[in-house]
């Protein structure tokens, strides 16, 4: 799974870095008659988590540059793909957009949507970057450091609960490879709503849960769920005390969310070329990245075959998770 995956990105990282700069010269003259009306931004998930945040941050600067309205539509159900076949759907005239994700490449193998295939009904457009993951446990629990949930859960097989978004969904698949990494079985409990999920983690009722960092930074902040550890290679700049896993001895240092524009296949290029230039431009802006590292996402950019490459190492990479025993196991 790593090294063909692994071997992928590398490349593309390269041409990102390369191409990054010529991304943001300015679109093909064509475009700046682009866009003439509102633009529509659909998000396949509901207000409230980190890729509607993130979409909302996007829109508000978009309209800003292209002097007219952004709107977020959230179409949240079936694991992420209810949102997605909208957006491959929509007329491919450039004026509607799909703020995709992990999902996206998840959803190929765990739960496939009928006559969808991400690769091949929608257009990259740019990354936007990677998410730090975040473990929380409820503020009162039993639990103050992963080393002990994981002592727990080895100990009890399927004892232990952990909350997610539902099958597919970042949070649960982040929890499987955390599984497949140490070997221990808790059972899923899969939340339609984040607001319940957040209520049940933090009272108690679910042990754990693994989410993207920025849209639960502000409840660990208020102090409803505790911070038992992040993903990625450094601490995550909120959250200084919590311990990397890669700290802890755990290999789960790759992020698991990731986020990208993608547009109906066969959209307008120059319209196209335009989102490009102007979110790499954006992504650029000190304030922005102040903006996406407070949700804990490393910045990226770069042209639309960046997104392309992660789109196809990722669906790579959970078609061998679902293999796992620890997939099995659910």
């Amino acid at each position: 799974m790593g090294q063909s995956r692994t071997a992928v990105l590398g490349a593309l990282a390269g041409l990102a870095g390369l191409a990054a700069l010529a991304a943001f010269a300015a679109a093909p003259a064509a475009a700046q008659t682009w866009p003439e009306r509102p633009v529509k931004f659909i998000v396949a998930f509901g207000a409230g988590g980190t890729i509607d945040a993130i979409t909302r941050i996007f829109s508000e600067k978009l309209s800003e540059r292209w002097k007219q309205g952004v709107i977020v539509e959230n179409r949240p159900g079936a694991a992420g793909n209810i949102g997605a076949v909208a957006a491959a759907r929509s007329a491919p005239d450039g004026y509607t957009l799909h703020m995709g994700g992990q999902p996206l490449s998840a959803n190929v193998t765990l739960a496939p949507a009928a006559n969808f295939d991400p690769a091949k009904d929608l257009d990259p457009v740019v990354f936007i970057g990677h998410a730090q993951d975040v473990l929380m446990a409820g503020k009162d629990s039993r639990f103050a450091s992963v080393g002990q949930i994981l002592a727990e859960a080895k100990a009890k097989p399927g004892a232990l609960t952990y909350a997610s978004l539902g099958i597919g969904s970042s949070g649960h698949l982040a929890s499987v490879l955390l599984a497949d990494l140490t070997g221990m079985w808790a059972r899923h409990v899969p939340f339609s709503n984040i607001g319940q999920m957040q209520a049940d983690v933090s009272a108690g009722r679910v042990d754990f849960w693994i989410s993207t960092l920025g849209g639960q930074l502000g409840v660990i902040k208020g102090g409803n769920l505790r911070a038992l550890a992040v993903s990625g290679a450094a601490r995550a700049r909120e959250l200084p005390d919590a311990p990397t896993f890669q700290e802890l001895g755990i290999a789960l240092v790759e992020p698991s969310s990731w986020f990208g524009v993608f547009a109906p296949k066969g959209a307008p290029k120059d319209a196209l070329a335009r989102v490009n230039a102007d979110v790499n431009a954006i992504l650029q802006t000190p304030d922005m990245r102040d903006r996406l590292a407070a949700l804990g996402i490393n910045p990226a950019g770069g042209p639309p075959e960046f997104l392309g490459g992660v789109l196809a190492a990722d669906t790579l990479k959970w078609l061998a998770v679902s293999k796992s025993p620890a997939y099995s196991a659910e």
